[in-house]
């Protein structure tokens, strides 16, 4: 059975615990089996590229990482 969450991709959110905590941001994707949501501009980790064809130098990129849903709240309005 899917489990069923108040929270939905476009909703806006604000982070009530770890280091990001008091940020809002837009849910970008609802993780529903590791019970985690990826919030837009909260809890950014740097990730390493290989090169690829279209990207020739690699390097590190900037990339947003899930949240557990219990550290999150939805803002109304």
């Amino acid at each position: 059975m899917a489990k069923k969450f108040k929270i939905k991709k476009g909703d806006t959110v604000i982070i009530i615990a770890g280091d990001d905590k008091g940020k809002t941001g837009e849910v970008l994707k609802v993780l529903p089996k590791k019970d985690a949501v990826i919030v837009a501009g909260c809890k950014i980790a740097k990730k390493t590229v290989k090169p690829t064809e279209e990207n020739k130098d690699g390097g590190f990129v900037d990339k947003e990482m899930p949240i557990h849903i219990s550290n999150v709240k939805k803002v109304e309005g």
